[in-house]
């Protein structure tokens, strides 16, 4: 499970740095102002969980499935949460104007870290 974790969090770390140059690069002159806020915001997002999930691998000696639901919760927060940004933030350069139906998809990911935070906690008190 350890290896899971880190091999994760590295991946989703290696695509924010990616997402974070490509938005001061390739978008910086595409997007309007509250645009690049959205994908400054999911970066931001997806490097926080990138980091919980690395600290989340020092807890894997302990095998549980407290650990594992917090792993699923934060990976799964930065698909919806941040994934959901990206696409919102650049539907009109894909001319996907009608993707607004993604909208509803952030706050759940939003949802999903939350509960990731409050499982890390509850595996926090539970280790000894």
């Amino acid at each position: 499970m350890n290896k899971q974790i880190i091999v994760t969090a590295s991946f989703f770390g290696m695509l924010a740095v990616v997402a974070g140059a490509f938005g001061v690069h390739a978008l910086n002159a595409k997007l309007d102002y509250d645009q690049l806020e959205t994908w400054h915001t999911a970066v931001q997002y997806q490097f926080y969980h990138v980091f919980a999930l690395l600290f989340l691998s020092t807890f894997t000696r302990f095998k549980n499935n407290i650990i594992l639901t917090t792993y699923y919760l934060f990976t799964f927060g930065i698909i919806l949460f941040s994934g959901s940004l990206y696409l919102l933030s650049c539907r009109h350069l894909l001319g996907w104007e009608g993707l607004i139906v993604l909208g509803p998809v952030t706050p759940v990911g939003g949802l999903l870290f939350i509960a990731g935070w409050i499982t890390l906690a509850i595996a926090g008190f539970r280790n000894k």
